[in-house]
């Protein structure tokens, strides 16, 4: 059974670990300096938080695939839907290992669809501006020539393929 996934980045991680553990009457199944994860049944959903130097609010929504089979599924939904997508096998973040695929709304809001494979000591392997340019990389085959940074022309190029609408 899949698994809604909800990430968002706060200001003040004690003070938001703390209303979410009062809303979800629960503490965080991870816990670290610079993230906390909540695993919770009802409502069937990953939520997560953290303060990695993004702005303030929603990062990214997602679905939690519980196996190979399952993420397949979601894959084969993007490609059926002729819906932007990014693949990225064996990807480190969040601290843990996980296949995932990326995809983006019509408004901008980054989905992620992923499989965790293991977990992780470290937030992720790569800093995150390395990530960033391998997954802008893959999804963006030449610049526009726009100043925008790479998780931006990744984001541009997706909302392109879904609005058909330029990068610029």
């Amino acid at each position: 059974m899949k698994r809604l996934h909800i990430h968002v980045s706060v200001d003040n991680l004690a003070d938001s670990i703390r209303f979410y553990s009062g809303i979800f009457a629960a503490t965080p199944t991870v816990e670290k300096e610079d993230y906390a994860k909540w695993m919770l049944d009802d409502p069937r959903v990953n939520f997560a938080i953290s303060r990695r130097g993004r702005a303030k609010g929603l990062d990214h929504l997602g679905i939690q695939a519980e196996s190979a089979e399952e993420l397949k599924e979601i894959e084969e939904r993007l490609q059926a839907a002729d819906l932007p997508h990014l693949a990225q096998p064996g990807s480190t973040c969040c601290y843990a290992k996980s296949d995932k695929h990326w995809s983006i709304d019509p408004s901008g809001i980054p989905w992620e669809a992923f499989h965790t494979l293991d977990n992780i000591p470290t937030f992720g392997e790569h800093t995150r501006e390395t990530l960033e340019a391998e997954v802008a990389g893959a999804a963006v085959s030449s610049s526009c020539g726009c100043s925008q940074n790479p998780t931006q022309k990744m984001a541009a190029h997706l909302v392109a393929k879904v609005t058909g609408s330029s990068c610029c």
